[in-house]
């Protein structure tokens, strides 16, 4: 099945065993829903173009916040110092310098970019997992709990004997490259709830390159501050010495993986539930990182700068409640019967079928976002018979016959009938598309009586 969770689709099927292929069956004979069709081209999924963009200089803004966490920030000094000392001995000044910042990056680089790999080679056995709702359930239970030790209400803390293996000084360029590799282990008890919420998404998507680059990308964010502290050593002075400040920071870190536990429980939500919840979130860390925490800091911006964190925080619970109190009705959906096809025919209009489950979380945005746009609605309403087949649960002798027939490998699939009754296979779809592109297919469908040949 397709399964989104922001990044790439991997498909997979609950109604068969995926072996199938490997025993040398036709796919005649294939099980209701695992025939799969090497020829069509896989969907892009939603990480490509601008959000692409956005989602890496996210990512890259999240890992320089992660150096005001209480674990890391103390480490800047002596780090900085470090490489001051490195570039004194080695007698060579600023050009030493910044070849003991670049280890030091690629050593952290490496060590991020692995567990993202590594965390996007398990996205098959992830995917699958993840349409199970216990499954997803389960993870945002784990990151509320991590979330909780961002919130101090508990402490991880890994054995002395890591950390110290860890905090041992190297001298020369393999020094600094071996601070960088380490230095997730130094800061694992701050740093290490964000990332392994991270890794979880990472997972989802199954492509290994994701997986490096957006790992790769937090490294340079997390090291990119460090390095230039150290070209600059001269302007250590001016940072704001450590203090209750840091500890506000590894709380906006804790409301972060509670945004992400709202997102993992976005497909098993029932109907709005989704909506509200994420809404709630932002509410409840708008009010508390704004107001009704006491953190303090000894420089002036702090109280701004909590302020408009608060306020944004409003802001975007605001528009989340807004943008759902005026979202329009929905397109009118009937369940498949032959009836209903026999009725569009003898009417000459297009049949829209729709596979869908509710743990699907593109099926969810085709619902919430194109499904509920008004000019979809109104071409839908005028000109096409619209069917929702509901497999979530599977096991509907009904629903596998259709599987079989339309040869469904995966949900969200969208099936276009021309006005014969016969299928547009060219527009056939498999995940996520926004409204003007789906208002395109509808036209095309009603544009011949035939499919088209290719």
């Amino acid at each position: 099945m397709a399964v989104k969770l922001g990044y790439r689709n991997v498909y997979r099927d609950p109604y068969g065993y995926p072996e199938w292929q490997a025993k040398g069956m036709p796919v005649a004979m294939a099980p209701a829903g695992l025939a799969q069709r090497s020829e069509e081209p896989e969907a892009p999924g939603p990480l490509h173009g601008w959000a692409m963009i956005w989602t890496l200089l996210g990512i890259f803004a999240g890992g320089m916040a992660l150096n005001l966490t209480p674990c890391v920030y103390p480490l800047i000094p002596i780090t900085v110092s470090y490489f001051g000392g490195q570039a004194t001995q080695s007698g060579s000044g600023q050009g030493k310098l910044v070849a003991h910042g670049l280890c030091y990056m690629m050593g952290l680089a490496v060590t991020n970019s692995a567990l993202g790999v590594a965390a996007s080679l398990s996205g098959g056995l992830m995917g699958s997992m993840l349409q199970n709702p216990a499954v997803l359930i389960g993870v945002a239970a784990v990151l509320v709990l991590f979330a909780t030790s961002l919130f101090g209400l508990w402490e991880m803390r890994l054995p002395s004997g890591f950390t110290q293996a860890a905090a041992r000084s190297y001298t020369g360029y393999f020094g600094s490259l071996f601070m960088g590799l380490t230095l997730g282990v130094v800061a694992a008890p701050c740093i290490g709830p964000f990332v392994l919420g991270l890794l979880t998404w990472v997972a989802s998507m199954g492509s290994p390159w994701l997986g490096f680059l957006i790992f790769f990308t937090l490294s340079l964010g997390l090291g990119l501050p460090l390095f230039l502290l150290a070209m600059f050593s001269g302007q250590l002075e001016r940072l704001p010495r450590s203090g209750g400040w840091m500890v506000w920071v590894r709380k906006l870190m804790g409301w972060v993986l509670v945004g992400m536990a709202a997102h993992f429980l976005r497909p098993v939500l029932p109907g709005d539930w989704s909506v509200f919840l994420q809404a709630g979130v932002a509410l409840a860390a708008g009010l508390h990182l704004g107001w009704i925490d006491g953190s303090q800091a000894g420089f002036r911006a702090f109280p701004w700068l909590k302020g408009g964190v608060g306020v944004a925080c409003l802001v975007l619970s605001t528009f989340l409640v807004a943008s759902w109190s005026l979202r329009g009705p929905g397109v009118t959906w009937k369940p498949y019967s032959e009836e209903a096809l026999k009725e569009a025919v003898s009417l000459k209009k297009p049949v829209i079928i729709d596979f869908f489950a509710t743990w699907c979380a593109p099926c969810v945005e085709l619902e919430e976002v194109t499904f509920h746009d008004a000019s979809v609605v109104e071409q839908a309403a005028s000109g096409f018979v619209m069917i929702k087949v509901d497999v979530t649960k599977g096991g509907n002798p009904v629903h596998e016959q259709l599987l079989r027939q339309y040869d469904v490998k995966g949900v969200p699939t969208i099936v276009f009938l021309d006005a014969t009754g016969k299928e547009r296979e060219d527009l056939r779809l498999v995940d996520f598309l926004p409204p003007d592109q789906f208002l395109g297919r509808m036209a095309e469908v009603k544009r011949s009586n035939s499919p088209r040949k290719e």
